[in-house]
């Protein structure tokens, strides 16, 4: 269910501090992001507490790591007239709302996300054993609670943490949600919409709360999203009073999957630093069109004149990204048939991948030689998402007693 009370239009999202990004990055993520962007009020953030929780003891370039990456997010499209761009630490918001939701989340909930396990068998040489670590969902789950999206984006393997994230929502909202005179406030609410609008909400409400009525539910939301009159206040209680519950504090965000084209890396594994198969979105292109040259191909074709199977060479996958159709059935038909050799289709492949990185190290150059600019973009991202921060903040300490006049 999508909750009501959230920005319609808003999505968040962030990326770990790993430095200069490749081409797994740019297709897994920020293509992704930059056409994100021109449909919703996208916040996007430098997860650099997140970095933290695996590599407490590698943090000395953190801060280079992170202009890197920024850059990278600039030159690949990213604009800051239509994302907000900013640095998770120093917006520390996100620290009190991952402490004041730790005070409600039961221990067992961070122990049973998947990733928890999987990272500890993948990362064996890194000490695991510390509360950041086991607590970072929750830090995820306060990095997006905290700007009430109604949807964020992730790809399949990520579902488990947003799910997680609406958990947290609804126990929080269901132990500080029912605030006293509930009822009697979220009718005076109603009262402003006007007698019309106040009937239509109520027969909505009941045919919802009888019959589950999904069309009811949504012809209520609309309506309430559309009145003007209310404060955000009586909205929420709105929303929670249609719902038969409490006072919606915290959004119940919804997973927005997204298309993850598969980039492998140059040996067909994940592109990944790691691995050492990657192509920077930053590098050298002599260097690139070496890499691609001595790109390991179909073992089945030993000689030139042996047939192959595209789909068992990891160039057909950079294919299937960079080349049209008419490209890539040449490359099915002179391939399976040894019409062409590796070189010749490593070659058709290469020039609209160089046009690509060509085009981001042009733009990249601009922002290298103009830091104070990155920086004056990330400073008023970081006003930006603090302001909306401090607003979830104050409503949350509320709802939580913590409220000193």
């Amino acid at each position: 269910m999508v909750s009501g009370s959230g920005d319609n239009n808003r999505i968040v999202s962030g990326m770990r501090p790993t430095g200069r990004l490749h081409l797994g990055n740019y297709h897994g993520a920020l293509k992704n992001w930059v056409k994100l962007q021109h449909e919703y009020d996208c916040f996007f953030f430098v997860a650099d507490w997140h970095a933290l929780t695996t590599h407490y003891e590698d943090s000395g370039d953190i801060a280079e790591r992170s202009w890197d990456m920024i850059i990278d997010w600039l030159a690949a499209g990213i604009s800051p007239s239509s994302s907000t761009l900013f640095i998770q630490s120093r917006v520390p918001e996100h620290a009190e709302l991952h402490l004041l939701l730790s005070m409600v989340t039961p221990l067992s909930w961070l122990e049973r996300v998947p990733t928890y396990k999987d990272q500890q068998e993948k990362l064996k040489d890194r000490d695991l054993a510390t509360y950041g670590f086991l607590g970072y969902p929750l830090l995820q789950s306060a990095d997006i609670l905290m700007y009430k999206p109604r949807q964020v984006p992730v790809g399949e393997d990520q579902v488990a943490h947003v799910e997680i994230t609406r958990e947290i929502a609804r126990r929080f909202n269901h132990i500080f949600g029912r605030e006293p005179e509930f009822e009697e406030r979220a009718e005076a609410a109603l009262k402003k919409t006007g007698k019309k609008n106040a009937r239509l909400y109520r027969e909505m409400r009941k045919r919802w709360q009888e019959s589950g009525d999904e069309e009811a539910l949504e012809v209520a939301r609309a309506m309430l999203a559309s009145q003007q009159n209310l404060t955000k206040g009586d909205r929420e209680r709105l929303f929670g009073y249609l719902e038969g519950g409490g006072r919606e504090i915290l959004v119940e965000p919804e997973a927005l999957l997204t298309e993850t084209p598969k980039m492998p890396g140059l040996d067909g594994q994940k592109m990944s630093k790691s691995y050492g198969n990657t192509i920077g979105m930053r590098e050298p292109i002599d260097d690139v069109r070496e890499k691609i040259r001595t790109m390991p191909t179909d073992p089945a074709r030993v000689r030139r004149e042996d047939p192959g199977t595209p789909e068992k060479c990891p160039v057909w996958d950079f294919h299937k990204i960079y080349s049209n159709e008419s490209t890539q059935q040449w490359v099915q038909d002179g391939c399976t048939t040894a019409g062409i050799g590796c070189l010749e289709c490593k070659q058709r492949m290469t020039e609209p991948l160089i046009a690509e990185l060509e085009g981001f190290q042009e733009r990249a150059r601009e922002y290298e030689e103009d830091p104070d600019s990155v920086r004056g973009i990330i400073q008023d991202g970081c006003e930006k998402a603090r302001s909306t921060a401090r607003e979830t903040l104050e409503e949350t300490r509320q709802a939580m007693g913590l409220q000193y006049r």
